[in-house]
């Protein structure tokens, strides 16, 4: 998937909504709605330093989809 505009630089983007992080280089072609609906919303944040505990560290949890290939 292509990163959106307004996340051009980030790998990472949180859903307020539901406080989870998705990797968006690592969203399959077949779930790219979620991220289109997320940027619809404007319910996102990004992170800094891009990273998956620093998404932790405010609260946020991996996707569990993509949480679940991690641990595979």
């Amino acid at each position: 998937m292509e990163r959106p505009t307004k996340f051009e630089h980030f790998r990472y983007v949180g859903d307020k909504r539901t406080q989870v992080v998705y990797d968006v280089d690592a969203i399959e072609p077949e779930d790219e709605g979620i991220i289109e609906e997320l940027m619809a919303s404007e319910q996102y944040l990004g992170f800094g330093p891009d990273t998956v505990p620093e998404a932790r560290n405010r609260g946020y949890r991996l996707w569990s989809k993509q949480r679940a290939a991690a641990d595979t």
